[in-house]
């Protein structure tokens, strides 16, 4: 089997400096990739760049090499197609069928999965015309990655920033691996929690666990993927944010609480996989806790966190909303399991052991995915990722019917 086919486009806008590096990623991946520049795109990344990071001639024209057919046989040839930068110009173009250049040939001609990765100032982005043409692409069945917000061009900031390019490398490894699988979540907003919350004793100590975010952002990767709008509600992690994905920080299990619940107002289905403290400190110390030659520390009283996913399971922001929990186990993990299943009355659970050199900051996971209809499905040890995958390939198994 030969290597998997790339093409990349890049549209004229500044972000174009940065698909040097996704390229860079995609071949030293393994990938053989060729780069469709649009005219305006030359205006800041040449030709040459792009002819001597890929290794292939870069292809310009739709009138070069005319014996080849290249407006036609570059998107026939390939397994994936991303755009990166994508302006308002080249959302619209492709929106419409317009097919005057080659790039936009080849998106006409593709028959494999499509990224776009927008970039553009936040008002062109928010745009009625530009959102349109975004939820026709992806009504058709195109990866369309939610720009970040950060600073743009000049003094401006602002959520139209073109991700960062290993976060869409992800994003294309993942629909590649997918290959020309529909885009399940397309249309469905999705809230996923992830990381461990930290409950303060004073202004330098904290209750927490070992929870690294991993699985969470995996979730999240995953499900841009497959083409849905993703909330992360991020506690305390260090990793960088997925690309296509609206980042909400939290701390505490009470910040996490009313994160979820804002954002689970319009979800179809929310995920919490985060490490969520069951109790807190039943008393913050103003200053930090001193200690006392000869004596004992003063025991720390606990209170109770709230339960949100029981909270959030008995009484569903909207009909048919899904909702999936996590349960981490370090003994009796598929009787502990089950009985947290009932007790929570979410639609999914994942059942996984834990411990202080088990899954916690791994790559890999395996678990047991516990429904609410009495099925048990194992995943095998693998990457978090491929759990990530199983999880959503449960969870559109029990939709409502799509909205009209």
């Amino acid at each position: 089997m030969g290597k998997p086919k790339v093409v990349l486009g890049v549209s004229g806008g500044i972000a174009a400096y940065k698909a040097c590096e996704l390229l860079r990623r995609l071949t030293e991946s393994g990938h053989d990739v060729r780069v469709v520049p649009t005219a305006a795109s030359l205006n800041f990344v040449g030709e040459a760049t792009w002819a001597a990071l890929s290794g292939n001639p870069a292809s310009t024209q739709v009138w070069e090499t005319v014996h080849e057919v290249p407006h036609v046989r570059i998107g026939q040839g390939a397994d994936l197609v991303v755009v990166a930068p994508a302006t308002a110009d080249m959302l619209a173009k492709a929106a419409h069928g317009l097919a005057d250049d080659l790039l936009t040939n080849t998106l006409l001609t593709a028959r494999c999965p499509v990224v776009f990765a927008p970039a553009m100032h936040t008002e062109m982005w928010e745009h009625p015309a530009t959102q349109e043409n975004v939820a026709t692409l992806r009504r058709r069945g195109a990866v369309v990655i939610e720009p970040a917000v950060g600073r743009l061009t000049g003094k401006d900031t602002g959520k139209g920033r073109l991700p960062d390019p290993e976060e869409i490398f992800e994003v294309c490894r993942q629909v590649l691996r997918r290959g020309v699988a529909e885009a399940d979540l397309t249309g469905r907003h999705v809230v996923i929690s992830a990381g461990g919350t930290r409950e303060p004793l004073d202004p330098v100590r904290f209750l927490g666990n070992r929870s690294s975010g991993k699985q969470g952002y995996a979730l999240a990767r995953t499900a841009v993927a497959r083409g849905a709008r993703v909330t992360l509600i991020a506690a305390n992690t260090a990793l960088a944010d997925p690309a296509g994905v609206d980042v909400v920080r939290v701390g505490t299990a009470v910040q996490l609480r009313e994160a979820v619940l804002k954002a689970a107002s319009d979800a179809d289905v929310v995920v919490m996989a985060a490490a969520v403290a069951d109790f807190r400190p039943a008393e913050y110390a103003g200053g930090k806790i001193k200690k006392k030659d000869g004596e004992d520390p003063a025991p720390v009283a606990l209170v109770r966190n709230p339960d949100v996913l029981a909270e959030i399971s008995a009484d569903r922001a909207r009909e048919g909303q899904v909702i999936v929990g996590f349960a981490a186990e370090t003994d009796h993990v598929l009787d502990n399991g089950r009985a947290k299943l009932r007790r929570k009355g979410c639609d999914l659970l994942v059942v996984n052991e834990v411990g202080e050199t088990r899954t916690f900051g791994s790559e890999e996971n395996e678990a047991i995915i516990l429904a609410s209809d009495g099925s048990e499905i194992p995943v095998p040890y693998g990457p978090k990722e491929a759990l990530a995958e199983a999880i959503w390939d449960q969870v559109t198994q029990r939709y409502t019917p799509r909205r009209a």
